[in-house]
């Protein structure tokens, strides 16, 4: 199968140039091959019209190119410090010329990265910025960013694009690879639309608008996950009161992650939950799932208590579970589709039957999704490792609708998809919605938040500190509430300039 073809994309130095395309376009493979992850079959890349060829990712570091990936590659458990020099020691040594060098980097872009600082204490802005100094400590004049949004807020985000700006006005070239066509024309100098493997367009912001973006790459306009009618009914499905989790770090320190959660979703309602990555979301989702147990309170899923169940009791009670690491969590990326299909399902039918697994009609099934969901793949017997990450996503959606689930948990659901993956998405949830699924929605997206969501709370530092009403909220004050800055019913009055300042610098 051909990824690229006949790709031409042209970017000067010095410049913020933006690439995107639908997932399975070829956005991926292409950075691969400029990285050195991957060979090209023909073709040449020439770096300050010299033609290079690269073997290796160390090859394209000595070019001067870096790649902050959209999933972050930096140890937990080590400091700033050392995660920047982790692998690149002989450059200035670990303690003082290290040092000096990193606090002139941070000083000179803006980052104001704290060297000293554990990586497991920063938020997913601070972590990011790191990401970017650990690739200019490398010397890299050339970064490409995949997805580097995707886990912000409106606030972090204006502070990295002001941070591109001063990268840009110290001379390096920024390639920021996007589903986010607003922020895109925000920040690009230039964009490239690959659709289908080839480059179709090539144009500057100033040209064009969000629509006509969209339809470049898709033949679409772009989707709104605007959600009109309410289908909420009086009938709860999950009832969580006074949940409380601690967690036991490295040092033997004992904290508390939840505290005090409670919170009830009816038929036909989706809760949304905004929040900073790291403040008790993911902690959240899996004592739901039955992947953590918590120390107190109690989970009840469609009047069955289910706090201490194992997470097969609560699969076969009506569990559906999009997971926000789709490789980590939702997917064998070596096995085939068939198979991923049955994944966390291997009891119900049509994977099983008498007690047996029943391959044949998992295939037969496999083939109804990838129909029905509209998964671009070669066949079923090809690896998930091989779909784009779209795909990927829509074989698990699809996987967990197929079980007319009660209760889904869809955690950062349309994260890193396309425009036209997101519209099948949101719709699948809209859908279900209105046939009475309950629906517990964590996202980033705070557009999306706020369409989908019939009621939203905002989860800070472990507790649940703030509600909004849908219809009225606007990102803004979602994403100010979301750094701690203010608290209890969010409307138009309060999120203003009186709201008390807290916690910022955790964000």
């Amino acid at each position: 199968m051909v990824a690229n073809h006949d790709i031409d994309i042209t970017v000067r130095r010095g410049s913020v140039h933006a690439l995107i395309g639908e997932n399975g376009a070829g956005k991926s493979t292409l950075m691969k091959i400029l990285y050195g992850m991957q060979r090209p079959d023909e073709g040449t890349i020439a770096i300050d019209g010299e033609t290079v060829d690269m073997h290796s990712p160390a090859d394209a570091i000595s070019r001067g190119i870096g790649m902050v990936h959209q999933h972050f590659m930096l140890a937990d458990n080590l400091t700033v410090l050392e995660n920047v020099v982790l692998g690149a020691e002989k450059r200035h040594g670990i303690a003082g010329r290290a040092r000096a060098r990193i606090k002139e980097i941070s000083d000179a872009y803006g980052l104001g990265v704290r060297p000293d600082a554990l990586v497991e204490d920063l938020g997913v802005a601070d972590r990011q910025r790191v990401e970017i100094l650990k690739v200019l400590y490398r010397g890299a004049r050339t970064l490409i960013l995949d997805e580097p949004t995707a886990v912000l807020v409106p606030q972090e985000v204006d502070a990295l694009f002001e941070n591109l700006r001063e990268l840009k006005s110290e001379g390096l070239t920024v390639i920021f690879i996007s589903h986010k066509l607003g922020e895109v024309l925000a920040v690009a100098d230039e964009i490239t639309v690959i659709r289908r493997g080839t480059t179709v367009a090539s144009v500057e912001p100033g040209s064009v608008n969000s629509k006509q973006l969209a339809e470049l790459m898709v033949g679409s306009e772009l989707p709104s996950p605007q959600t009109s009618e309410s289908t909420v009914t009086d009938v709860p499905v999950l009832s969580i009161d006074a949940l409380r989790l601690c967690a036991t770090d490295s040092d033997g320190t004992e904290r508390t992650v939840l505290d005090e959660i409670g919170f009830t979703i009816h038929r036909g309602e989706v809760l949304g939950i905004a929040g900073v990555e790291g403040n008790g979301q993911s902690e959240l989702v899996e004592a739901i799932v039955g992947i953590r147990h918590p120390d107190s309170g109690s989970i009840v899923l469609d009047g069955q208590d289910i706090t201490g169940a194992p997470t097969r009791t609560r699969r076969e009670s009506g569990l559906g579970y999009i997971p926000e690491d789709r490789h980590r969590h939702g997917l064998l990326l070596e096995a085939p589709l068939w198979e991923n299909r049955m994944l966390g399902h291997v009891t119900e039918p049509p994977n099983s039957r008498r007690g047996l697994l029943d391959p044949k009609a998992a295939r037969q099934d496999t083939e109804r999704i990838v129909e029905e969901y509209d998964v671009r793949t070669p066949g079923i017997e090809v690896t998930a490792a091989s779909l784009s990450g779209g795909n990927q996503q829509k074989l698990i959606v699809g996987r967990e609708m197929s079980h007319a689930p009660k209760l889904l948990i869809a955690a950062h659901p349309t994260r890193g998809v396309d425009i036209g993956a997101q519209t099948q998405i949101w719709e699948q949830i809209r859908q279900a919605r209105r046939e009475g699924l309950a629906v517990l929605l964590i996202s980033a997206d705070l557009d999306e938040l706020i369409g989908l969501s019939d009621t939203l709370r905002v989860m800070y530092r472990g507790r649940l500190t703030a509600d909004a009403d849908p219809a009225t909220v606007t990102p803004e004050e979602l994403g100010s509430a979301m750094t701690g800055a203010s608290t209890g019913h969010l409307d138009q009055s309060e999120a203003g300039a009186d709201a008390p300042a807290a916690g910022g610098e955790d964000s």
